[in-house]
């Protein structure tokens, strides 16, 4: 499993906002430049987590984006699967893939799944609130 630049910045935008949420909307200029990502990238993750419900956003003055709920209630591994469709190793992992026809006879699926089992459990149990430092708000994250 390889997490794509979208997913690391989803991730970053996440806890940039949960760090900045005593502000009412955080505008996104402002994301992007403590982010250091454009603009427009950054408009296209935004529009992902709206549409999904993480963030909500109000145009005009004033406007900008904000968490629906608290950080703690948000984790590592719901942000990533939503902006990479899948966390898992192998596609046959990947839920509603089509049956493999080695399946019976396959004598990795066991590791795989073993793996795949690792990686929800990990990111499962990791919350923006875990990654967010609201009395140390910056930039300094995992680019």
């Amino acid at each position: 499993m390889i997490v794509s630049t979208k997913g690391r910045y989803a991730l970053r935008v996440m806890i940039d906002l949960a760090e900045h949420r005593s502000e009412k909307y955080v505008p996104l200029k402002e994301v992007a430049a403590r982010q250091e990502i454009s603009e427009k990238y950054l408009e296209n993750i935004l529009k992902v987590l709206v549409q999904n419900g993480f963030l909500e956003g109000l145009r005009g003055k004033g406007g900008g984006y904000r968490l629906t709920r608290e950080p703690d209630q948000y984790t590592v591994g719901e942000i990533l699967t939503l902006t990479e469709g899948s966390l898992a190793p192998v596609s046959c992992l990947v839920q509603g893939a089509a049956p493999c026809p080695r399946m019976s006879g396959c004598r990795t699926y066991d590791m795989w799944k073993g793996l795949d089992d690792l990686i929800e459990d990990y990111f499962g149990k990791i919350t923006l609130a875990d990654l967010a430092a609201p009395d140390e708000a910056g930039n300094d994250y995992v680019i």
